[in-house]
């Protein structure tokens, strides 16, 4: 089966401008990976959905080469390395490294094998994909054991909170450039970015924005009245809600790059494939 290709705007030849950059997708698109391939469409750029992960050669030819992408980490680990795209993400322990007023709970980031000593409920995760099931666990005998996942792994436990209200922030240079509520009470309720969960976002930026890629997702909510960071995301990996598909898409775009534009500042925060 073929790759799924859409032209740019008429006119632009194969000229290497950003106007004719390629996003490239995966397979299966969301809801909200359509809006977002429909805008870069609008734009100019040059779309392409793969059937599979592996990347076809003509991909890799100057006639037609993929700078972006909007995919899973499954997806990204396959295709990024061989086209020279470079993710950035937040570093595995990011979260666990907020002050406590941040994020209204106490989160560590430990290898699983430690993990698996916990005698107490606690809400554990990976940093940075769905290596393991995302719940809360009864104690650390219920996580998965070494035969499914290495020991190593880096996993965030946490205490168990319940969010009133989740807000997704678009974040680009230090700033939030669009957002959207995307949960109510534990259930998906998109609707509008909220102004005191922007402020809230903007006030994390100003004291920890260096510790995050120019381009990320940071999803915020409501604890006991109180805002607190749920997590970062990727933002070539995250849907972008009710949130402004232009503006999140500026974003998705510098956080899955050439590598050869890739900013010094950025180096650090390139995902490397699990």
């Amino acid at each position: 089966m073929a790759a799924i290709r859409d032209g740019g705007a008429p006119g632009t030849g194969n000229a290497r401008t950003a106007a004719t950059a390629t996003l490239l997708l995966p397979p299966r698109l969301t809801a909200s990976a359509a809006r977002l391939r429909d805008t870069a469409r609008r734009r100019g750029l040059h779309t392409v959905q793969l059937p599979s992960a592996t990347p076809p050669d003509d991909l890799r030819t100057d006639h037609l080469h993929a700078d972006h992408l909007h995919a899973g980490p499954t997806f990204a680990d396959a295709v990024a390395v061989p086209l020279g795209i470079a993710p950035l993400e937040a570093p595995p322990h990011w979260l666990a490294d907020l002050p406590r007023d941040l994020v209204q709970r106490d989160i560590r980031a430990l290898p699983i094998r430690d993990a698996h000593a916990l005698r107490r409920p606690a809400f554990v995760k990976s940093p940075n994909d769905k290596g393991i099931r995302v719940m809360v666990y009864a104690d650390g005998s219920r996580l998965p054991g070494p035969d499914a996942v290495d020991p190593g792994t880096v996993v965030l436990v946490s205490d168990i909170v319940a969010f009133s209200v989740e807000h997704r922030l678009y974040a680009l240079d230090g700033e939030v450039r669009t957002g959207s509520r995307y949960a109510e009470d534990g259930r998906l309720a998109p609707g509008p970015l909220a102004p005191d969960a922007a402020a809230f976002g903007a006030e994390l930026l100003a004291r920890h924005g260096s510790t995050l890629p120019s381009a990320i997702v940071v999803d915020v909510g409501r604890t006991d009245g109180r805002w607190a960071v749920v997590e970062a995301n990727a933002a070539w990996a995250s849907g972008c809600y009710a949130a402004d598909p232009e503006a999140a898409l500026d974003t998705v775009l510098r956080a899955a790059g050439p590598r050869t534009r890739l900013a010094p500042r950025d180096l650090p925060f390139v995902r490397r494939a699990g």
